[in-house]
């Protein structure tokens, strides 16, 4: 198994989280729907979405995360598909970006009043954990019912004369993340439009800044609202 273990794991994960994850993926049941490893959404390449699932997760484990994540499920659901479209879904969300988003909280660089309650309490070991529980959940999909071009277009080409940059270069495909995950870039493929535009409003108008280099607020700064709304759906729809 080590010998496996070795051979798959992409170089630059340690040694110890891998054994870690590898073996919370092996103690979970087959009703849970970890993308590539059991249950859900299993595609033709298992070994290659395993992988996949454990840069998202790491160094947190996923199993220890479902039982940790109890209070975080009532809003965002047991398998990070929240029913509020102003609640983020978090399935399949990379780990690292969850783990930023609670210490920004607790740091008061983002504020929330019920996020910034819940975020106090929780340790770092804790949180690790959680967010990998979240992020080993096969990402969040759309019911691909909304094909908005414009936002299409807007998401996916350089535009100097508005954002100057698209935003597929930090975000991926469809939104779906780039690979390595880069943590202060999150999924948003399939995340809930009402989410996504309320978070371009507020970057647009300042009361949310926590994005590196101020970036998101330059982005979301030259958009309109119907450009905002055209991203949302086509972003949403993915």
């Amino acid at each position: 198994m080590l010998q496996i273990i070795k051979s798959n794991v992409a170089t630059g994960l340690a040694l110890v989280a891998s054994l870690t994850l590898t073996a919370a993926f092996a103690e979970s049941d087959a009703s849970t729907p970890y993308m590539g490893i059991v249950g859900g959404r299993i595609g033709t390449n298992i070994q290659k979405e395993r992988e996949e699932v454990i840069k998202r997760s790491k160094p947190g484990n996923p199993v220890a995360g479902k039982e940790k994540s109890q209070l975080c499920q009532g809003c965002h659901g047991e398998f990070g598909i929240s029913t509020n479209s102003l609640i983020p879904k978090l399935a399949g969300q990379y780990g690292g970006y969850i783990s930023k988003q609670v210490r920004n909280y607790q740091s008061g660089t983002r504020t929330h009043q019920i996020m910034s309650a819940m975020a106090a309490t929780v340790s770092d070991d804790d949180l690790a954990d959680i967010a990998a529980y979240f992020a080993a959940l096969s990402k969040m999909q759309g019911d691909g019912s909304a094909d908005n071009k414009f936002g299409k277009k807007l998401f996916s080409n350089n535009d100097s004369t508005k954002m100057g940059l698209a935003c597929i270069n930090c975000h991926g495909e469809k939104g779906k993340g780039l690979e390595p995950p880069i943590s202060a870039f999150p999924v948003l493929g399939g995340q809930h439009k009402g989410y996504i535009r309320q978070q371009l409003l507020m970057f647009r108008e300042g009361s949310r800044t926590n994005c590196p280099n101020g970036i998101m607020n330059r982005m979301a700064g030259s958009l309109t609202d119907t450009e905002i709304e055209s991203l949302a759906e086509y972003v949403s729809a993915q």
